[in-house]
Order: structure tokens, then sequence, then C-alpha cells
């Protein structure tokens, strides 16, 4: 289990230039909102080539963002997880394919049983390739997608990303009874079933 210190390290690395993977490449970040942070570390986590992900806060109007103020919505913040992989092992155009599996694309402001701006879906482009390639994946899934709703999930820019407090990162690993009832209780998977099929 990654320490949150450990992960604070990582995120301040992969501003400074150097910073190399295993595979001598540089690493590098893909930022998605899913609804729950908690709910969108686990498909990243076991994906090979993702070396980290971190749950946070962007595209709100407040600094220093908390928990407390963002889950309450106001702040224009969405929860997210922020991922840092080395594109060697692992494409952008993959991380794309789990992060539509994982979401909720035909609600707009809410994700499952979490309602309001906060819980937002969205892709948040760093350069201009990923935002081509977001693009692309959205015109693909809304050409192929089993389900008959509008895709309502946004494309926009990524902007300053704030890490959650300590005790939300990882919370699916430090608090698994608690992360399994919230997300059955929040009827995710059910929902996801539904939208996707069986897995």
């Amino acid at each position: 289990m990654r320490e949150p210190l450990f992960t604070l390290l990582l995120l301040a690395a992969l501003a400074m230039p150097g910073l190399a993977s295993a595979t001598d490449a540089p690493l590098a970040r893909a930022t998605f909102a899913g609804g729950c942070f908690w709910c969108m570390e686990p498909p990243y986590d076991k994906l090979e080539g993702v070396v980290s992900t971190t749950s946070g806060y962007i595209g709100g109007r407040t600094l220093n963002p908390t928990y407390k103020a963002v889950s309450v919505g106001g702040t224009g913040h969405a929860e997210a997880v922020e991922i840092a992989y080395d594109p060697a092992r692992v494409s952008y155009e993959k991380l794309l394919e789990v992060f539509w599996r994982n979401i909720d694309p035909t609600v707009r402001h809410r994700q499952f049983c979490d309602i309001g701006d906060q819980y937002r879906s969205a892709i948040f482009y760093h350069d201009a390739e990923q935002k081509r390639l977001a693009e692309q994946s959205k015109a693909a899934l809304a050409r192929s997608k089993p389900f008959p709703q509008p895709i309502m999930t946004e494309i926009v820019p990524a902007g300053v990303f704030t890490p959650a407090e300590a005790d939300h990162q990882d919370y699916y690993l430090k608090n698994p009874l608690r992360y399994k009832f919230y997300r059955h209780q929040c009827g995710r998977d059910q929902r996801l079933e539904e939208l996707w099929g069986k897995r």
C-alpha cells in the first residue's frame, strides 16, 4: 500500500525535469473525475503501467480546497483522481477505456448516489494530444454505446490539482469494509452493469 507522503513526493517530482520511469520513459499524468474519488482509484491501481493514483480536487474556484468544503458543493471543484503512469507500458487510450467503463456518462452533475457538480464526470486533459484522444474516444463511444442516453461527460483543460487529505488516499485499502458498504449502497456496480453489461 502506498504511503500518502510517497504519493505527494511523487506528484512533486512529476513537475521536475528528468523524472523517468523504470523503462527510462518520462512519466505522464492523467486526470479523471468520476464521482467519488475512492471508487476511481482501484481500477487504475491494478492497471499495469500505472505508478500511482492520488485522490484530490480540480476545476474549482477556491484555493486550498478541503473535503469538507468540496463535499457540500459550491467550490466548483470536482472529486478526481490523478494518475501517474508510464506511457511506454500503458497508453492514454487504455486509461480512457478504463475511465468510461467505471462511470455513468449519461448524467450531469452527479454519479450514482452522489449528487452535485462536485461529483460530475470529466476528463481533464493536460495537453493537446490528450484532448484529441479524449474527444476521439468520446465520439467513438457516442457511435457504439450500448445505452440510448446521450453522453454528458465534460472534456476540459486541467487546472490546479490539489491532493485530498491523507485519510482519503487509498481509502478502499485502509477501510475495505466501509468502502464496500458505501459502494454497494450507492448502487455503483449495479448501475455500471446496467450500462456496460457484466464484466
